[in-house]
């Protein structure tokens, strides 16, 4: 029988605004993590000051923004009319208050709801506004969402705009560390997507003059354009499409006032939809739908007035309508393409030929491919259905409800040992196990045809479930975990390339990682410390006194699976697998796994770690 208890006016709490945004900060920016993958909490909280200087831009003040990340303090000025003098407390500490309530003033703006700077002030030990109007300065500064200082107003000669500084609470984001992949990546698609903007980050300046055009041309290698990028633009749209002689999936980068959704949503749909129909009505030819998006690479852009996303993060669309008198997304969306894609096709035979060209190919082969499909699908039933490789996770075996906000993880693992150890220290909700048999084979140079011939990489794509689209991703990360030594490197690197080859979307929307798992165990009878590399293990062993114990893992298999649930855990510890900026997707697979043995070789011993060049870490 329950114990009774009290239930008084004692029981009941409010928090205030900066408590209940520091006690459910997923609430308000996604996940926390360490800064490894893209879409982690510190760079939300860069976002959401950017997008304030971007409001300022598109609403014609202020062509600059200047960035400067050091030593984990992040400083962003923009130029802009700078925020009324009045109000810079209120801006950055009450909720609900901001001037974007006024659609007068941001009609499509991203950011609606008056949470943004708030919940960077908030999350941050430490966090100053600065805002400077009409000869006068103004600045606050906060720690934890606490006011600690107000100045001002007073005099100034600085130019007017709003200056924004602060640091990450290391109690709230552990560990963390800003990637300059990850943050010039995020002010390149601002760039493109307001022509005329520059930013300059760290002294490195980013400006487009072309937009989406621009993204096509910097995010792929344009010798690999089947033909020119078709560059259309509306008042409230902008579409980028070319095809790729090479890539055997579709690409897309959609965004919506600004915002990058890379979960799509409404108006991605709308354009693959419209993409097809017009294509169809261009050649009367009722061709499939596969093979017109086939190889495709394209961007979207459209702006909504007060748009609706499916989280706080707003990476997937979820608004039908345009807003004011226009149409809904679809048939905005539908009714451009149409008629400005048509246009350009006929205006420009040359590529008219090439695309149909590059449709009627992608025919031959789903067609050629069509009996082996059918056959590998069957086999991949075959295997899930008895569980020889996949070890799935409740959320897509039915058992757990798939919320949007958890994150599903694939291991690939080799050995039974290695599987094994993390077969039983996974969170069996969302991390999902799947275990090769041996090194996979080298698919570098070989057709699609080899990804449903070879039983491994028929059932990983399976197991994925992107055979037919990214959008059908099951796993949010794709994590390879292998031993840190020579057969282990190359196993990565072997898996790397079967991603390259065939799936390079994968790497290019930062899905793929590799798994970081202690070199040595350092412990004694009261502390055990786990090292990642030969200076923690020194830092260790000074550490801890007397003389510990030291253990060197040589394989994952070696780890118990107690031991693994710290590594694969809220500490987990993730290499993000990034393409290098100077070599083209050919040319790393050329280098990687072509003919110059005695060079990667050479390349793998020295470089027992997950950088391999794929990855540039520019700290």
């Amino acid at each position: 029988m329950a114990q009774n208890s009290q239930y008084t006016e004692d029981n009941i709490r409010s928090l205030d605004w900066k408590e209940h945004i520091r006690m459910r900060p997923g609430m308000y920016i996604g996940k926390l993590g360490d800064g490894s993958s893209a879409d982690d909490g510190i760079y939300i909280l860069l976002k959401e000051v950017i997008d304030n200087c971007i409001d300022e831009f598109v609403m014609g003040a202020g062509k600059t923004i200047e960035i400067r990340i050091k030593d984990k303090q992040v400083k962003v000025r923009d130029y802009g009319r700078g925020i009324p003098l009045g109000k810079v407390v209120d801006v950055v500490s009450k909720m609900n208050t901001g001037g974007k309530y006024d659609s007068r003033a941001f009609k499509k703006s991203v950011g609606l709801n008056g949470v943004g700077t708030k919940a960077v002030n908030a999350l941050s030990s430490f966090f100053e506004v600065q805002s400077s109007r009409e000869n006068k300065i103004k600045t606050a500064e906060f720690s934890k969402g606490n006011l600690v200082k107000e100045e001002g107003p007073v005099d100034t000669s600085k130019r007017k705009g709003t200056k924004v500084s602060f640091i990450p609470d290391d109690a709230i984001f552990k560990k963390y560390k800003y990637r300059n992949e990850y943050v010039e990546r995020m002010l390149k698609n601002y760039v493109y997507l307001n022509p005329g903007l520059t930013i300059d980050f760290n002294g490195e300046k980013f400006h487009s003059e072309n937009g989406l055009k621009d993204l096509l041309e910097d995010n792929n290698n344009t010798g690999d354009f089947l033909y020119p990028v078709i560059h259309l633009k509306g008042d409230d749209i902008e579409v980028a499409i070319t095809h790729s002689k090479t890539q055997y999936s579709e690409e897309y980068h959609s965004f919506v006032n600004g915002q990058n959704t890379t979960q799509g949503g409404t108006h991605q749909t709308a354009f693959r939809e419209a993409l097809v129909k017009t294509i169809r009505e261009f050649y009367k030819k009722n061709y499939d739908a596969s093979d017109i998006r086939k190889s495709i690479i394209s961007a979207i852009s459209i702006k909504v007035m007060e748009p609706v996303f499916e989280s706080q993060t707003k990476t997937k669309l979820g608004s039908t309508d345009m807003g004011g008198d226009l149409p809904t997304v679809r048939t905005y969306i539908n009714d451009f393409v149409g008629r400005r894609l048509d246009n350009y096709l006929h205006k420009n035979q040359d590529v008219a030929e090439a695309l149909q060209k590059k449709i009627m190919q992608a025919e031959r082969e789903r067609k050629e491919l069509s009996g082996i499909r059918k056959l590998a699908k069957d086999r991949a039933k075959k295997a899930n259905l008895h569980n020889k490789k996949l070890r799935d996770c409740r959320v897509h075996l039915g058992d757990v409800k798939n919320d949007r906000n958890l994150e599903t993880t694939l291991f690939i693992t080799e050995g039974d040992s290695a599987s094994g150890s993390i077969t039983k220290s996974r969170d069996v909700n969302t991390q999902a196990v799947f275990s090769l048999k041996g090194k996979p084979l080298n698919s570098y140079g070989l057709s699609k045809k080899i990804v449903y011939e070879n039983e491994e990489f028929n059932l990983l794509q399976a197991a994925l479930n992107i055979e037919e689209s990214m959008e059908d991703l099951r796993y949010k990360n794709i994590v390879i975990a292998t031993d840190a030594d020579v057969d282990g490197m190359h196993i990565r690197l072997l898996l790397i390339t079967f991603f390259l080859q065939f799936f390079p979307e994968l790497i290019k929307e930062n899905h793929l990682y590799i798994l970081q798992t202690p070199l040595f165990r350092v412990r004694n009878k009261k502390e055990t410390i786990y090292c990642y590399s030969d200076e923690e293990r020194r830092a260790a062993i000074e550490k801890l006194t007397g003389k510990p114990e030291i253990t060197r893992f040589k394989g994952l298999g070696e780890i118990s699976p107690d031991e693994f649930k710290h590594f694969i855990g809220d500490d987990i510890r993730l290499e993000p697998v990034m393409l290098d900026k100077a070599m083209s997707i050919e040319e790393l697979l050329s280098f990687y796994m072509g003919k110059n043995t005695p060079d990667r070789q050479k390349f793998i011993i020295e470089n027992l770690k997950v950088e391999i060049d794929l990855v540039e870490e520019n700290q």
